[in-house]
């Protein structure tokens, strides 16, 4: 049998996405093409391509969702075939239609199949014809959704008609926030799927969310690949999944695969795609909406079954029938999927773009990194902030658990706010092990989780981290560059006092004895012994009470050390190292009052003037990062006395937006 394939593809899309398609290409022997937009230049993907075209500056409708650009590209550099990734345009109809007109295969299902399944009013629609319960929705403008939402007991879901991923989708808790969170909705999802219908829904209490993997050919043959369980969520976007579910029965299990590869069959799905579910406590499932394209998740099937989706998606669009049955699809152990991205847990997961000082990947038998970056590198606010993902598999839930957290641990990114220590804290939790899960498990446990980093720091102590930056600070050889006091000085005498300052504690630790083998310390009136210490580039290894020690550290340009102990990082600076630091001075008068942008971002909406009165809670402007609407809030009653900033405007992280004056 002649097996037909592509010589060159276009990946239209950026970050970990286009490196993941790039990696089956080149393992099929098609060579991949790039598009980048000036502020992506540098980035992995890029580099990763045979070829890679710049085809604008950074706004996402003159480059990722520029469809006119992408055709364009795609024919001067001979390509037969573009695939979408996920996100942007991966579920546009007007991508597709390009394609087929300018002769080139789009590597996704046909036009009719993402037209009526990738908006999800019209999917519902189709998908309550063949008996599959979903939930009770309404559609309509804004004005019918406010007038007719009391129809539907709340609390609701405004979820964007062309939306995917956690985009486009808010809870609705309170009547009278509706119509603000309707127009925040809608214009959220025109802006990143250029489409700004939204319906709204009946929100299940408690759900899991749990998906199956179809894949369809262009000769009607249609199967699953089984599910995955993606209930761990954030603002209501996927942060761990895993395969298979810990939840399903092999009944129910059976049930809704045969529900999932039904809907598929029935709107003729020629590709890899999926059916999402939300399930109640009593193993009930109702139809969510159908993704039609490769999902962020997909690695977690793939470890399980041995089956690579993205090459499937390539031989069938190629032309070839569907190569594997139904009974052929076991399977095999476990897997888990972690999302790693650039934010602040802490801080309601604001997004945190900025420069990544250190970065470093665990290794091991078993253990998957798919990742938008692979060196140090800046991470820019204008595309989501999801920047790695890492992926485990082992035979059992509980090893599978176990190597993700000691994967985790030995996944170091500094200079920028990650989620890596939020993500050990929910795979540590007793909820999380035991399977007791809904969608709302982040919301109802943010506290503790956070909480328990703030334990696991105590627990590891001070001592720990100053220890590791002296032993990396006074055996760097590297370190000579005058800023040292002691490298002008030297040791003169045997006692000596080092200074620290270890996240917000001053602290003061004592050198007794310095040789290669044993190094002594005076702490807190305790007297530390350090064994077999081993210093490398960025890594500090060492023994105290038996117990071994492993540090990564990574400097800033301010002289303050970022030193990442057990998955949690500790802010660490010694005394006596000479740097300048520019820190904002807190008696300037022009600073009280004001309100600054929590991270770089665009300016998309103003609400006040120059004079008005706010009420603490109003929503003064919106910031967009990372394609996320974030709100900046008046903290008291007071008086606008500036806005410093226009709709449009490009911000960075701490430039004046607003200065309130307090009412006297």
């Amino acid at each position: 049998m002649i097996i037909k394939s592509f010589n060159k593809i276009l990946i239209a899309n950026r970050g970990e996405i286009a490196v993941r398609i790039m990696k089956t290409a080149k393992k099929l022997g098609i060579s991949s093409v790039a598009i980048y937009s000036e502020v992506d230049l540098e980035s992995y993907h890029v580099r990763f391509a045979d070829e890679a075209f710049c085809i604008g500056e950074q706004e996402l409708n003159d480059t990722y969702l520029n469809v006119d650009k992408i055709i364009s590209v795609a024919l001067k550099s001979g390509c037969d075939a573009i695939h979408p990734g996920y996100g942007f345009l991966s579920e546009s109809p007007i991508l597709v239609d390009a394609c087929n007109k300018a002769g080139i295969t789009f590597i996704g299902p046909d036009i009719e199949a993402i037209t009526l399944m990738g908006n999800k009013i019209e999917a519902r629609n189709f998908v309550r014809k063949t008996g599959v319960p979903m939930t009770e929705g309404i559609t309509g403008d804004t004005e019918h959704l406010l007038k007719n939402a009391n129809k539907i007991k709340y609390p609701i879901l405004v979820k964007a008609a062309a939306g995917g991923g956690g985009k486009g989708m808010r809870i609705v808790n309170d009547p009278k926030m509706l119509r603000e969170i309707l127009e925040t909705t809608s214009r959220e999802a025109l802006n990143y799927f250029g489409d700004g219908t939204i319906y709204i829904e009946k929100y299940i209490e408690e759900p899991r969310h749990i998906e199956f993997q179809v894949i369809g050919d262009n000769y009607g043959n249609v199967i699953h690949l089984f599910e995955r369980e993606c209930t761990i969520q954030r603002r209501y976007q996927k942060i761990i999944e895993e395969a298979p579910s810990p939840t399903l029965t092999p009944e129910v299990r059976n049930k809704m695969g045969k529900s999932a590869v039904d809907i598929a069959k029935g709107v003729g799905y020629n590709s890899v795609g999926t059916i999402e579910f939300l399930v109640d406590n009593d193993l009930n499932y109702y139809f969510l909406e159908m993704n039609t394209r490769i999902q962020v998740e997909h690695p977690v099937t793939e470890l399980v079954t041995g089956i690579d989706l993205v090459e499937e998606q390539i031989y069938i669009a190629a032309g070839n029938k569907l190569r594997l049955k139904q009974e052929e699809v076991k399977q095999s152990g476990n897997a888990i999927e972690s999302r790693i991205y650039a934010e602040d847990p802490a801080n309601n997961f604001l997004p945190h773009p900025g420069l990544i000082s250190l970065l470093l990947f665990p290794e091991g038998k078993n253990i998957r990194i798919d990742s938008s970056i692979d060196r140090v590198t800046t991470i820019h606010s204008f595309f989501d902030p999801m920047i790695s993902k890492l992926i485990v598999w082992e035979k059992t839930r509980d090893k599978a658990i176990e190597l993700s957290i000691k994967s985790l641990k030995e996944f170091v990114i500094h200079g920028i706010k990650t989620n890596i220590t939020f993500l050990i804290n929910v795979l540590e939790h007793p909820t999380f092990r035991e399977n007791k899960l809904s969608t709302k498990f982040c919301d109802e446990h943010i506290d503790d989780i956070l909480t328990e980093e703030i334990i696991a720091k105590k627990k590891i102590g001070d001592e720990i981290p100053i220890i590791s930056l002296a032993l990396y600070t006074l055996n760097n050889n590297k370190e000579k560059n005058n800023n040292n006091t002691w490298d002008r000085i030297g040791y003169w005498r045997n006692s000596m006092n080092l200074g620290f300052k270890c996240d917000k504690d001053e602290v003061t630790l004592e050198i007794l004895s310095l040789c290669s083998t044993e190094i002594i310390f005076a702490f807190n009136k305790k007297i530390l012994k350090i064994n077999n210490p081993h210093i490398s580039k960025n890594k500090v290894e060492f023994k105290l009470n038996n117990k071994l020690y492993t540090a990564f550290i990574s400097a800033d340009k301010h002289g303050a050390f970022d030193v990442s102990i057990n998955g949690l990082i500790f802010n660490v600076k010694r005394n006596d190292l000479l740097f300048l630091d520019t820190d904002y001075d807190s008696n300037n008068e022009d600073m009280e009052g004001s309100l600054f942008a929590p991270m770089p971002g665009k300016v998309i909406k103003i609400n006040v003037e120059k004079g008005d009165k706010v009420s603490r809670g109003k929503v003064l402007l919106v910031v967009e990062a990372m394609k996320m609407e974030n709100n900046i809030i008046a903290s008291q009653d007071a008086i606008v006395d500036k806005v410093a900033v226009n709709v449009g405007d490009m911000v960075d992280a701490d430039v004046q937006l607003v200065v309130l004056e307090e009412i006297k």
